[in-house]
């Protein structure tokens, strides 16, 4: 009569335990010795008890076993993550490509070409994004024209002023030059004549200050073609 299937689960009796452990440990020993004679292959075997006793197998050098596993262990991991950003980056290729597809399709849309085979609704939306991007780039426009003209409007503004500035320096050094020939030339009018009359070319003791003229654009005037009266009154007289 053979032997009936155990359950795998863990034995509640102590001693039967203690028991069954001993007794598959000692069978798990031997097919590990004959494993690595048998097989030519390096085995390494480490068990703890549930009292903490360790009991070990090497067909070597357990340090060396434990080496050999650590060494093949990275380079599994780093052959696994080498792997595993392949195919990363193949995946990352693929959605670039199915992005730039929807992307060119997209723009040959907004360009208005191949529109056929779009609903009533898709054209709708498609005209309604051409319009807010309308509207965007003439905010935009509008913008950069208004920064544009405040910059030149400080411009000007301290141009006028470094203007006004230079006008009163040569006004100061002409009437500095006026009243220096003056001095030279007032004591010389021996014949009472009104001094100064022969100033130098160039010299004016009048004021000419005259403001900064400013232009400004303004509707045309409508011109008024009535012939006067009078005008009409002659060429009458004359056919006469």
């Amino acid at each position: 009569m053979g032997r009936g299937k155990i359950v795998i689960r863990r034995i509640d009796n102590t001693t039967s335990r203690q028991v069954t452990f001993s007794k598959r440990r000692n069978g798990l020993l031997k097919k590990a010795k004959e494993l690595a004679i048998l097989c030519d292959a390096e085995v390494g075997l480490i068990i703890f008890s549930s009292t903490g006793k360790l009991y070990d197998f090497s067909s070597t050098s357990m340090k060396s076993v434990i080496e050999r596993y650590n060494k093949s262990k990275e380079d599994h991991h780093q052959l696994m993550n080498a792997t595993s950003e392949v195919k990363f980056w193949q995946r990352e290729a693929a959605s670039l490509r199915h992005q730039l597809q929807n992307l060119q399709e997209t723009h040959r849309q907004l360009m208005g070409e191949e529109l056929s085979g779009l609903s009533t609704k898709d054209l709708q939306n498609l005209e309604n994004q051409l319009e807010m991007s309308l509207r965007g780039v003439r905010t935009q426009k509008d913008q950069i024209l208004t920064d544009e003209i405040q910059e030149l409007n400080r411009k000007g503004n301290l141009l006028h002023h470094e203007n006004m500035e230079l006008y009163k320096k040569v006004n100061l050094i002409r009437q500095e030059n006026a009243d220096l020939y003056k001095k030279v030339n007032g004591t010389r009018d021996a014949t009472g004549a009104t001094k100064n009359s022969h100033l130098p070319t160039g010299f004016s003791i009048a004021e000419d200050l005259h403001p900064p003229i400013h232009l400004q654009l303004s509707q045309p005037q409508q011109q008024n073609y009535e012939i006067p009266a009078r005008a009409t009154k002659l060429g009458r007289l004359q056919l006469q």
